[in-house]
């Protein structure tokens, strides 16, 4: 090893205070308070919804039985016989003679009057109960032998029976009952018995059990913590039913809006795509009852504040599967489907679809502003099939924005096939997918910067970051993830005038009956959390401004120098400096925001802060609020802001303005 001069030493201890300054001077950046960059659509920040991971039944909506109306392809799936204590008597299946949606109903047959028998419902992973709360049982029933007949339900803690109920009274044509019960406990994992008493034979049918606590109190309503988790957020839109499961994995499991309207018996039952889909996570009792069809979609869109966005099939079926065609010759069912929707969101009462929404309990149109052709289709037989809709929808509703998809990639030959040829077609919004590692996004914040201004404008779909530092059946919902999403959303806030709309995917997840990970909001029966995805999502939907402003360091903006991301808006109804900073480093940083321009701060603001020195630190339904926003205040001191911002953290800023 060579011995290090003299001279060399004086010049390295001369330089390292230096060193050491410059490492700790304050980054230094300045916001342009005086020009607006671009506007923000109060649409930006919204959710997205897909029935997977259990996210509708079995979750959202509060349905507690599951194949309650015995449509599954096994018709007692998720049904058990209960014979004891002497009881004697057997369960089996029928065809309705009507011709209709629902075809199956279950014949009780009771031999004698001893012990219990009927059936028990295993419920969506279990049946959640919470003491002193009612549950509504109801269902449809015609005595097919006998007289006196009474069916009884029962919730049961292992051998203590905790809530009943009862009914009696029926005749020899159909008729709906209805049975409620409080619970005396609190728990996961209950049973549920529908017992006949009586000797002779009962046919019953859509076997359906609600809590009393559903979103606003609506009978077969949504599960209100749910629904809660989302309002929260103050979503500028809800996309829905989804991606995959609007294509199908062929045409006939495709997702038909119309039947998913109406009373609960006239919605066909169908097997979830996402039932086969995954070899590692099949769940063979994973259907779509479509408690939640279009119209519960609207109402909940119309609830929470947020602008509709529903996804149509463009007559192909998911091109991962089957990749089914519509001839293009036969394609006006689907485009007809498609101007049917606009109707039924936006018509008359006195037109024949906005007459089917009054109906349902809505005369005053729903505002449809948005609708979406297909969904992660590719090719030539996207593109054509693209025309005859845009077509056909502009020339019937001009003032409807139309979203196409750029196909399931952020990039590659098809991805770059169809955007050249929606912008020859002058589309509207192109919506965008991408599933990457934390560090893509990280280094992906500047996308945007270049694309063309008078171009389609992006609507960002799906995306979320996808930890690699776990295996890879479980990827988690961690910091990691979290902060590189935020440092990424960072990017699409300054090219606000491009993206239009953006979207984290999937929503949903139930604990025990998940298909895909990451997910926005995890659950179980009883509760519910967001992540660490969750919490940055709300900072930025919560704080959006309505125009965005330029942040800069020596004149350019931060995405990734010095592991500093920014954006700035302006609100201009609270008058307020809206700005966010994320920090991926492990380091603390110091940072100087100068406010440029004719306005200056009124002295105090605040500062919303997330970080953890973890990367892998994630929330839990036992630890919910591991990683959450901290709020703090802020000084402004001759138009400038001084601040360390923690290592690993993401910080929103909001500060009134005077001139």
């Amino acid at each position: 090893m060579k011995k290090i001069k003299p001279l060399m030493l004086g010049i390295l201890a001369v330089m390292a205070p230096l060193f050491l300054q410059a490492q700790h001077e304050p980054t230094e950046l300045v916001v342009d308070l005086n020009e607006k960059v671009s506007d923000v659509s109060p649409t930006m920040w919204g959710l997205f919804f897909e029935d997977i991971n259990f996210a509708a039944d079995g979750g959202l909506y509060a349905e507690m039985i599951k194949n309650y109306s015995f449509e599954f392809e096994n018709p007692m799936m998720g049904w058990g016989r209960v014979e004891d204590h002497g009881a004697k008597g057997y369960v089996f299946n029928r065809k309705h003679e009507a011709a209709g949606a629902n075809h199956k109903f279950l014949r009780m047959q009771r031999l004698n009057e001893e012990g219990n028998f009927g059936v028990s419902n295993q419920g969506f992973r279990g049946i959640a109960v919470k003491e002193g709360l009612k549950y509504t049982l109801t269902f449809i029933a015609k005595v097919a032998k006998g007289q006196n007949l009474t069916v009884t339900a029962k919730l049961w803690d292992k051998n203590q029976l905790i809530g009943e109920g009862s009914v009696s009274g029926f005749s020899d044509e159909w008729a709906e009952y209805e049975i409620e019960m409080t619970s005396a406990k609190t728990l996961d994992g209950a049973g549920f018995q529908f017992l006949l008493e009586g000797e002779g034979e009962l046919d019953v049918d859509m076997i359906s059990m609600f809590p009393e606590d559903t979103w606003k109190g609506r009978k077969r309503g949504l599960r209100k913590d749910l629904v809660q988790l989302l309002a929260d957020m103050n979503p500028g839109f809800l996309r829905f039913p989804g991606g995959c499961i609007v294509e199908g994995f062929d045409l006939e499991n495709r997702y038909e809006w119309k039947k998913t309207i109406g009373n609960m018996e006239d919605r066909e039952v169908i097997k979830n795509r996402w039932n086969i889909e995954f070899a590692h996570r099949t769940t063979p009792d994973y259907y779509q009852s479509f408690g939640i069809g279009f119209f519960e979609y609207f109402q909940l869109s119309e609830d929470i504040g947020a602008e509709p966005l529903p996804i149509l099939s463009c007559g192909l079926a998911c091109q991962f599967n089957t990749g089914e065609q519509v001839p293009i010759g036969a394609l006006d069912e689907y485009v007809n489907d498609a101007l049917d929707l606009i109707e039924f969101a936006n018509g008359a009462v006195d037109s024949k679809w906005g007459a089917k929404r009054a109906e349902m309990g809505h005369p005053e149109p729903f505002g449809l502003k948005f609708i979406g052709v297909g969904n992660e289709n590719w090719g030539p037989q996207y593109i054509e099939r693209a025309k005859i809709f845009e077509q056909a929808i502009k020339a019937a509703y001009p003032e409807v924005t139309i979203v196409s998809t750029s196909g399931p990639f952020p990039d590659g030959r098809e991805f770059e096939y169809l955007w050249g040829e929606l912008r020859e077609m002058d589309a509207e919004l192109v919506d965008e997918h991408y599933y990457r590692p934390p560090s893509w996004f990280r280094e992906n914040a500047r996308r945007y910067d270049d694309y063309d201004r008078n171009g389609p404008k992006v609507f960002a779909g799906e995306y979320a970051a996808h930890s690699t530092t776990v295996r890879e059946d479980f990827k988690r919902n961690n910091w990691e993830a979290a902060l590189s999403e935020a440092a990424f959303m960072t990017g699409l806030e300054r090219n606000a005038d491009v993206v239009r709309l953006a979207s984290y995917a999937p929503l949903f997840a139930h604990v025990d009956g998940w298909q895909w990970n990451p997910d926005m909001i995890w659950f179980d029966n009883l509760r519910s959390y967001g992540t660490t995805n969750y919490q940055v999502q709300k900072l930025f939907s919560t704080n959006p401004g309505t125009h965005v402003l330029s942040i800069t360091q020596e004149g350019n903006s931060l995405a990734g120098e010095n592991d500093l991301y920014a954006s700035a808006t302006i609100d201009e109804n609270t008058n307020e400096l809206i700005f966010k900073i994320v920090n991926t480093s492990s380091e603390a940083k110091q940072v100087s925001i100068k406010l440029g321009g004719k306005y200056k701060g009124n002295g105090v603001g605040e500062l919303l802060e997330m970080a953890d020195k973890d990367l892998e630190a994630y929330n839990s339904l036992d630890d919910p609020e591991a990683v959450i926003p901290v709020s703090r205040s802020i000084e402004v001191n001759k138009k400038t802001i001084e601040l360390e911002l923690k290592g690993q953290s993401v910080n929103v800023g909001r500060v009134k303005l005077t001139k």
